[in-house]
């Protein structure tokens, strides 16, 4: 019996390069961009990446303004706070905190309102501006006066109107028989109002994307449906709306995240008197750091539980758009 030896020759793969090589190489090669990009790091680690790590410490920690560090005159007193892990995240999310899931809930609805009216009267609004018509230019500069007036200018302004003594609407009311109303001293009609002024405030960017998109969309994809004999709502359904989807859907995320932090015209509009009902969260983490006892712990807590519902809203809603286009 013979035995056959047969030899093989294994080639082993070379192996990967580790991070840094990697790193190092990228460098070496694009060493231009990393030079421009550069700047922009260090700016967003400064403005944006140390106050988010500061937060996220001092929302482990049971900091206030008694125990906080802070100097009087010569004299300097050390902090003594100290680090207390996931017990405030605990305390709100649990309910011992207080009010947190009705203020959530507020914030979703408000959120909700606000977000549908202005894509809605939006895309009404650019349809229109997207046909001929006279005068066509000056209707879309009033229509984006809104828009360039500075935020905290408008609140102010809407405040004097929603005057319960001197107000222009309560004026138009008198002269209608009816009686004043105290817009801002009631929390249905808070909210209703401070709904109001963010749709006023909103509405012109929202006209404005969704009047490049429909810009965007070829003509040729109109003719054709009109020639196929579809009428103006099919026109609409299936050739102006599946043309919009990219524009509707970053403008829709971009609207939730600004309305959902929407500060200034809550408390602007609202002020000092806002209940507890018409708080919306980043109102009541504004509060709790600035006013009364500064609970700065807790109104980081508010902070990164903000930050993190909306980064799960945008993986969600981004994913699910991906999911439509695949779809498709």
């Amino acid at each position: 019996m013979t035995a056959a030896v047969t030899s093989t020759n294994t080639t082993t793969a070379p192996a990967r390069p580790g991070l840094a090589a990697r790193a190092r190489r990228s460098f070496d090669t694009h060493w231009y961009a990393w030079a421009m990009v550069l700047p922009v790091v260090v700016v967003l680690a400064v403005l944006v990446g140390y106050p988010l790590g500061r937060g996220i410490y001092l929302s482990l920690t049971d900091a206030n303004e008694a125990n906080v560090g802070r100097t009087i005159g010569v004299n300097h007193i050390p902090s003594t706070y100290e680090f207390v892990g996931l017990d405030n995240y605990w305390k709100v999310l649990s309910g011992q905190e207080g009010h947190f899931y009705g203020r959530l809930g507020w914030t979703v609805a408000w959120t909700a309102a606000c977000v549908f009216l202005h894509y809605t009267l939006g895309l009404g609004l650019a349809l229109l501006l997207n046909r001929r018509m006279r005068f066509r230019g000056l209707y879309r500069v009033l229509l984006i006066l809104p828009w360039a007036v500075p935020a905290f200018v408008a609140t102010f302004s809407w405040r004097l109107m929603f005057n319960e003594k001197y107000g222009v609407l309560n004026a138009i009311l008198e002269q209608l028989g009816m009686g004043a109303v105290d817009w801002l001293g009631d929390s249905t009609l808070q909210k209703m109002a401070a709904v109001a002024v963010n749709v006023w405030l909103g509405v012109p960017f929202m006209m404005v994307a969704i009047l490049g998109g429909l810009q965007s969309i070829p003509a040729e994809l109109h003719e054709a449906a009109e020639m196929d004999g579809a009428s103006p709502w099919q026109r609409f359904r299936h050739v102006t709306l599946p043309g919009l989807r990219p524009v509707s859907g970053t403008v829709i995320l971009l609207g939730t995240i600004w309305t959902f932090n929407m500060f200034q015209v809550i408390y602007l509009l609202i002020g000092q008197g806002a209940s507890s009902e018409s708080e919306i969260l980043v109102t009541y983490s504004y509060r709790l750091a600035f006013q009364g006892i500064r609970d700065y712990a807790g109104s980081a807590t508010y902070g990164i539980l903000i930050l993190s519902l909306l980064l799960v809203f945008a993986v969600f809603y981004r994913r699910l758009l991906a999911r439509q286009e695949e779809a498709r």
